[in-house]
C-alpha cells in the first residue's frame, strides 16, 4: 500500500451511480447519513481540487438522475451517462475521462457497493490506478452485502477509506495548512462534530467569565 498521504495533485474523486431511484433501497446505512457524507466527499473534492469524475446510468431510466445534493455541490461539472453494465471503465467516455485528469491514485464511492462500486474498483487496478473506497459514502441493499463487498476489495487491493479521513489528508498539503475548508466541511456536514467544537469553546469562554476564587 502506498503510505503517502492521498494529494488532490495525484487523486481523482470518483462518484458512480448516486441516482435518486435507488436511494429508497439502501439498507446498509442511514439515508440522511449517507447523503451527506455524498455531498461531503464531492464538496472535498470541489474544495481542495482535486479531480473529479462523475459517472450515472441513463437518467430517463427508473434509476432516474442523481441526487439534487450532489447536483447542487458539483454544479455544471459534466455528469458521464454510461450505457455499459458494471464496470465504468468499459465505457470509453469514461476510462478517457478518467485518464485526462492525469492522476494515477482514485477515491470511489457510489451504489452499489457490491454492484457497480466493485466492479468499478477492480477495473480500476486492472487499469493499473490505486484504488481506493469510500466506505462511509457508499451503500447497498444490506449491510451484509456492504461489507462483503468492502471485504473483497480490500483483498484484491482496494484500501478502505472515509470521506472525512480523505479532507483530512488533502488539508495535510502545506498550501492548505491556513485554509478554511476542513473547517468549512466540518460545518456543513459533520453536525456532532460542530457541536462538540461549540461545547469546548462555550466551556472555555464560561471558564473566563468565572469570578476569580481566592
Amino acid at each position: 500500500m502506498n503510505l503517502a498521504p492521498l494529494s488532490p495533485d495525484d487523486t481523482t474523486v470518483v462518484l458512480v451511480d448516486y441516482a435518486v431511484g435507488f436511494a429508497n433501497l439502501l439498507r446498509s446505512h442511514d439515508l440522511r447519513e449517507h447523503i451527506a457524507n455524498v455531498a461531503g466527499l464531492a464538496r472535498t473534492a470541489t474544495a481542495y481540487g482535486s479531480g473529479l469524475v462523475v459517472t450515472n446510468g441513463e437518467a430517463s431510466k427508473p434509476s432516474g438522475p442523481l441526487y439534487p445534493e450532489l447536483l447542487e455541490v458539483i454544479g455544471d461539472r459534466p455528469v458521464i451517462e454510461r450505457t455499459t453494465a458494471f464496470n465504468s471503465f468499459l465505457d470509453p467516455a469514461f476510462a478517457e475521462a478518467v485518464r485526462a485528469t492525469g492522476r494515477r491514485r482514485l477515491v470511489i464511492g457510489g451504489i452499489a457497493t457490491d454492484g457497480c462500486v466493485l466492479q468499478t474498483a477492480l477495473g480500476a487496478l486492472r487499469e493499473g490506478y490505486e484504488a481506493y473506497v469510500v466506505v462511509d459514502a457508499t451503500a447497498s441493499l444490506s449491510r451484509e452485502a456492504h461489507d462483503a463487498a468492502v471485504q473483497r476489495m480490500a483483498m484484491s487491493g482496494v484500501v478502505p477509506v472515509t470521506w472525512w479521513s480523505l479532507a483530512a489528508e488533502f488539508q495535510l498539503e502545506p498550501r492548505f495548512a491556513d485554509a478554511p475548508y476542513r473547517a468549512q466541511l466540518m460545518s456543513e456536514f459533520q453536525p456532532a462534530m460542530t457541536m462538540a467544537g461549540r461545547t469546548f469553546f462555550a466551556g472555555v469562554r464560561q471558564g473566563r467569565l468565572a469570578p476569580a476564587t481566592a
